[in-house]
This record gives C-alpha cells, structure tokens and sequence, in this order.
C-alpha cells in the first residue's frame, strides 16, 4: 500500500511541472493607417449606445427597441451564445476527475466439500451487498485538454461578438429601412403634388381651346405629362409597402402589423461622429474581434493537436464497502480500496494524428486570413462611409439649389401661360424640369443619412471591447 502512495505521489510531482506544447497565440502584424484619407485631425466623436437618438426620430426610437426585443436574428445569435456556453463547460469537464457512484446486490453460491453447492438447501446462495466510489482522472500533462478548454472558451466568446455583430447590423437595418420608407413617402409626395400641379395647368389650357387661344395639341401634350405622372406613382407606392413589409420582419412582426404613415426626411436631425484615429477602430468593431477571438480558438486548438502524440497518463481509484449481511456492510472488515494509474502512447494512428494537426494548422492559416480580411474591410467600411457623407452633404445642398431654381422657372412658366404669352412647350419643360429635381433631392437626403448610418456601423455602434476606455 505505502509502495502505491509513494508512486502516486511521484505522478503528482510529475504533473507539476506540466507544460504546453505551444504554439502561443500571437496577434497577427497588421498594417494600420496612420490617419484616414482626407488627413483631417478631428478629436473621435464615438458612437454611443443609442446612436439612432441623433437623428431625432421618436418613430424610429420606438421601432429600434421592437427590434432589439423581437429580431428573429437576434434571438437566435443568443441562442448560439448558449449552445457555445455549454460546449466550453463540456470542455472543461475534463479537467476536473469523474466520480462514479455504485451500489449492488447479489447472491454468491460457493460449492462445498463434497463437490455439491453449499449455502444450504435452497440452493438461493449467499447474498453479497457492495457499495463502490469509484474516480478517473486523466493527467493533463501536455496542456491537451487545457488547450481545448481554451478553443471553446474562445469559441464561446466569439459566439458573443458574431451576436453583437448580429444586434448592431439588425439596428442599422431598421435605420436604413425606416430612412428608405420615409423616402419613398417623400418621393410619393412629390409625384402626388407634381400631379396635381399638371392637372391644374391642363385646365387651364382646356379653358385657353374653349376662348381660341391655345390649341388641341397643347391639351394632348400636357394630358401626355398628367398621364405619365399618374403612371409613376403606382411603382412608389408598391416599393413603399415592399419596404414596410421589410422593416416588420426586422421587428419581428407580420406584415400586417406594422404601418408607417406619418414621417419626412426634412423632419430628421443630422448627428454628427468623426472617425479618431484608424488603430482604435479595431477594439470598436465586434466582427473584427470575433475574427480574432475565432484565430486565438484555432490557434488552441493546434496544441491539442500536438498533445495528441504523446502519452496519456490516467489515475484511477476506487473505494467501498462489501459484505454478506448489511449489519456489517460499513464495518472494518468490509472495506475495499484500490488505486492505479496508466500510461497510453499512441503508436501507429495511421497518420490519422498527424493529419490533424495539419488539418488545425490550415484552418488557423485560413482564419488568419479571414481576420486580416475583416480589419481590411473595417478600414474600408469608415473610409466609404466618410467619402460618402461628405458628397451626399455637397449633393444635397446642391439640389435644393436646383428645386428653389426650377420651382421658380415653373411658377412664372405657369404664370406666364394663364397670360398667353408663352408656348406650352416651355411650361412642360419647366414642369419636367422641377419633378426630377424634387424627386432626386429626396433620393440625395435618403442618401444622406443612410451614409451617417454606415458610419455608426463602420463604427462599431458604440460597441466597444472590454478594455477600450479610449472614448
């Protein structure tokens, strides 16, 4: 027995000086920007929390929090979180010893001196009660199953960036959808006002060919303009339902369920952030860190692939109690214990171990690849992004230049026709003239702000890792 401990003993010294076979993650080199591209030195306006209030739209506050309540998207990626949470626990269960607990009864018939079974007549046998413990523990010698831990550790945690990924890219698709119906509202407005501004100009020169002083040609014209305004509105209005149907589904509500029919473009505010520097982007963006927390799994992973060569060293132990008659089931004499421990080196796997190890290795090149992909992409995201604010900006207030400009055209065209001292031709130009103005600024605003939005996405949301307190 004493032999038993000693050799138990020199296992546990032997654990002591466990090691890992490497390799220890490394964050990748990356080649990050100094600065963004216009160069413009600008103290970092991060997103907040609830970035969406900056535009100052209680319509769109309210919808938001329907979809952060009710996104299907969403719903499942916390669901993920959970599977991811209890595969780790399955992980480390290997860490810790597994404990067995038994119990039996049973009848042991013994033969006798004769030849014959004894235990008298019945020939029922002795009965024998036993109650065992029994324990396994696998020595984590190389780091295997500490490094597994570790990969669904890392897995797990990049179940919750890709569900924060998953949040920030739902609430950005309400903004932008919300922004695309309120365009298409404004756009409808626009066709529904210019309609009504062509029927009162065909009036007039209907009234014009009953005094002789316009003629039947000007009427077919203009009733050609009232017919092909009539005609883009139907189009509008099946993109502006088509839209609403899409913004329910992000606010996991049936179709039916969900109107917008109230809300302008010209009502929003315009919120104002500003990039800082590009090296604190990476600690803002949840996908970036979901990329890198999936290479750190991967990298785990390549150790438990190497620890797979060597030994595997098992402790075992087991205790209990048996006895023929339960009055001394728990006492001295009953009592039974053993301990051993073994040690399993594979030999011949058929390359089966070392084309693992090959397989980890690849899978960690190719995950490298996708994170350097994925900082690339966030650099790019901000870069358009800003581009795009500050040309929609221009644009903007270029175009309502140009709808001040036609309006005023078609006021005296229209003015200057109920006088009779202009052809039709050139009321209808000026007509065409202001309805593409019109129409286009509201496609300019709707552009506007859903370049701000990308923004705040690119952004990472006000999302922020753990460590960032740089805001």
């Amino acid at each position: 027995m004493h032999r038993k401990f000693h050799g138990l003993a020199a296992i546990f010294a032997f654990v002591a000086g466990a090691c890992s076979l490497g390799p220890n993650y490394a964050k990748p080199n990356l080649d990050i920007p100094a600065t963004w591209r216009d160069g413009q030195a600008q103290a970092p306006i991060w997103p907040s929390s609830d970035w969406w209030r900056g535009f100052g739209s209680p319509q769109l506050d309210s919808l938001i929090a329907e979809a952060q309540a009710d996104n299907l998207d969403v719903a499942a990626a916390a669901a993920r979180v959970r599977q991811a949470d209890a595969q780790a626990r399955i992980a480390g269960a290997a860490l810790l010893p597994s404990v067995v607990l038994g119990s039996d009864v049973s009848r042991v018939r013994q033969p006798s001196s004769s030849g014959s079974s004894g235990n008298g007549s019945s020939g029922k046998g002795t009965p024998l009660y036993d109650a065992t413990i029994s324990a396994s523990y696998e020595i984590d010698f190389w780091g295997k199953n500490r490094s597994a831990l570790e990969a669904a550790q890392e897995t797990a945690q990049a179940s919750r960036y890709d569900e924060q990924t998953i949040a920030l890219t739902t609430v950005s698709s309400v903004a932008t959808t919300y922004f695309q119906i309120l365009e298409f509202r404004d756009r409808l407005t626009v066709a529904e006002q210019n309609l009504a501004s062509a029927e009162d100009v065909l009036d007039a020169l209907r009234a014009q060919v009953e005094f002789g002083t316009q003629s039947e040609l000007a009427v077919a014209q203009q009733e050609t303009t009232v017919a092909t305004l009539r005609a883009a509105i139907p189009p509008l209005e099946q993109q502006l339902r088509q839209f609403i149907d899409a913004l329910a589904i992000l606010v996991g509500q049936p179709p039916e369920a969900v109107d917008i029919t109230a809300g302008s473009l010209n009502d929003l505010s315009y919120p104002t952030v500003t990039p800082g520097l590009p090296s604190a982007l990476l600690s803002r963006r949840p996908d970036v860190a979901m990329a890198e927390a999936q290479l750190i799994s991967a990298n785990a992973n390549i150790r438990v692939a190497r620890a797979a060569f060597f030994p595997s060293i098992q402790l075992t132990a087991q205790g209990g109690v048996e006895s023929t008659a339960l009055s001394t089931l728990f006492g001295p004499a009953g009592i039974l214990y053993s301990l051993a421990a073994s040690v399993t080196q594979p030999i011949f796997e058929g390359g089966a171990l070392e084309g693992q190890l090959h397989f980890e290795q690849g899978v960690y090149d190719e995950l490298l690849q996708d994170y350097r992909k994925s900082v690339i992409s966030a650099f790019q995201d901000v870069e358009d992004s800003l581009i795009a604010i500050q040309k929609t900006a221009e644009q903007e207030e270029l175009e309502k230049v140009a709808v001040a400009q036609a309006q005023r055209a078609f006021d005296i065209a229209t003015s200057q026709l109920r006088a009779g001292t202009i052809d039709v031709l050139t009321v209808l130009n000026t007509e065409t003239a202001l309805f593409t103005a019109q129409d286009t600024l509201a496609q300019v605003q709707a552009a506007h702000v859903n370049a701000i939005v990308s923004l705040f996405r690119a952004l990472g949301g006000g999302w922020k890792s753990g460590g960032d307190n740089d805001a």
